[in-house]
């Protein structure tokens, strides 16, 4: 083989393994590379033949057959490299920007509670717990009796009351027949009194007789006011009874350990046997109204956002999902997990049970605005954001504002409009000016391909 058609297969096979390389990139000029390369094998091969055949043709003539004369080096063809093929126009997924309704969502995580919660203790103490009339998840109204605590000792002190009553309304009577007895006297050692004093004048009567009634008139008059003294301490001792009464009346009554709001049973701890004690641990909790919350957390960056009356729905585990309304937002952040906290009214419904996990997506905005894929954005170093455009078979790159996003969308506020081409999936590959060509974004892919 000459050195002209090595050089030929070399620069051939460069030229070959340039155009598998470029069918990757450009696989509509595959069969240009394999034209140009069978163009350029026939070529050199045409050209080595018409050497080889010049040289044997001046070898025959006066040559000596001892000595073979030098071949005449052919006329070599100058080596050129093939040439670039023009770029051509790659296929790209567009989506048309089209009108669509946003809505704003903040997620928020917690448990259900009770909106208000109703401790039930006894409010003596003491006592043993002789009977209990409610379990957990029963409906009870306002008053109804929940449990019931033992009224012997109670029972007894009332009689032992009534007794000492009755005593004391017997020391009354006395102390005014008393009082009666001491008045009668006190008015007879007056009048004894007031005969002797005309007899003392006239020196008819003594003066130590006069003195004698002098002093049974005082004494009269101090056993009327020690009568009167017995009959306010009996008195009182009736009073002091009749408070004590009072007092007894209650505890007894309070025996009944009734509930104080209507509701709904949620815990119970007293047990048949149990001492009752007011410090202790609820006998009973109750959901008032059997109204249900759910207390959430939420990111600190996010609890401006929520307000009073907003919307949501929440979906509980086992249970479903429930509309419900924000109703208080706390006040206070945790400084180690920097989460606020967010109440959400759910009502009465006898699927939720407290204490369940659920999650909620509370509704903080809608607009309706020109919307694109989320997909087609791409952000700049100064973190504005942007969208490649196709138009007349170009990408242009474009900045943009956005506003609301909502599942794989996003809204567009200012920079495009109604109608105009994205590129679907935005990418570094893409540059001002290239050329391509837009293939519409199938949706369903597109869904997929964002999940």
């Amino acid at each position: 083989m000459s050195r002209g058609l090595t050089i030929a297969l070399t620069t051939i096979g460069l030229s070959i393994g340039g155009g598998v390389i470029a069918a990757f990139a450009f696989p509509d000029t595959w069969q240009t590379w394999l034209t140009e390369a069978r163009a350029m094998i026939e070529r050199s091969a045409g050209t080595n033949a018409t050497s080889d055949a010049a040289s044997d043709k001046g070898g025959d003539v006066g040559a000596d057959p001892r000595r073979a004369a030098k071949p005449t080096a052919a006329a070599k063809p100058p080596l050129t490299r093939p040439a670039q093929p023009a770029p051509t126009a790659q296929p790209v997924s567009v989506s048309r920007a089209k009108q669509a309704d946003f809505i704003a969502r903040v997620l928020v995580t917690g448990s259900l509670v009770p909106r208000g919660e109703v401790l039930v203790g006894p409010e003596i103490e003491g006592l043993r717990i002789v009977k209990v009339l409610a379990e957990v998840g029963d409906q009870v109204r306002r008053g109804q009796v929940l449990a019931t605590l033992v009224t012997a000792q109670i029972d007894a002190q009332l009689a032992q009351n009534t007794a000492g009553q009755d005593k004391a309304r017997a020391a009354i009577a006395q102390a005014k027949s008393q009082i009666a007895d001491a008045q009668a006297a006190a008015r007879e050692t007056r009048r004894s009194l007031e005969r002797a004093r005309p007899l003392r004048r006239k020196g008819v009567l003594s003066q130590s007789v006069f003195d004698q009634r002098q002093t049974a008139a005082r004494q009269a008059r101090a056993r009327v006011a020690v009568a009167k003294d017995g009959l306010a301490v009996a008195q009182a001792d009736l009073k002091q009874l009749a408070a004590q009464r009072r007092e007894l009346t209650w505890r007894r009554d309070n025996t009944q350990i009734k509930a104080p709001a209507a509701g709904i049973v949620s815990r119970r701890t007293a047990r048949v046997g149990a001492v009752a004690s007011a410090s202790g641990a609820p006998l009973f909790r109750i959901i008032a109204g059997g109204e249900i919350e759910l207390e959430a957390e939420i990111d600190e960056t996010k609890l401006a956002r929520v307000k009073p009356g907003q919307t949501a729905r929440v979906e509980v585990a086992g249970a479903g999902t429930f509309k419900a309304t924000v109703r208080l937002i706390g006040t206070e952040i945790d400084p180690a997990t920097r989460l606020g906290s967010v109440r959400l009214f759910l009502g009465r419904d006898p699927r939720l049970r407290i204490g369940s996990f659920a999650r909620a997506r509370i509704v903080t905005a809608t607009a309706r605005g020109v919307a694109v894929p989320q997909s087609s954005l791409l952000y700049g170093r100064d973190g504005g954001a942007r969208l490649q455009l196709v138009k007349d078979g170009r990408v242009s790159t474009r900045s943009v504002e956005l506003g609301l996003r909502d599942n794989d969308l996003v809204e567009i506020v200012r920079g495009l409009a109604v109608g105009d081409k994205v590129v679907t999936r935005a990418g570094t590959f893409l540059r001002d000016g290239d050329q391509v060509i837009p293939i519409p974004a199938n949706p369903a892919r597109l869904s997929e391909a964002q999940r």
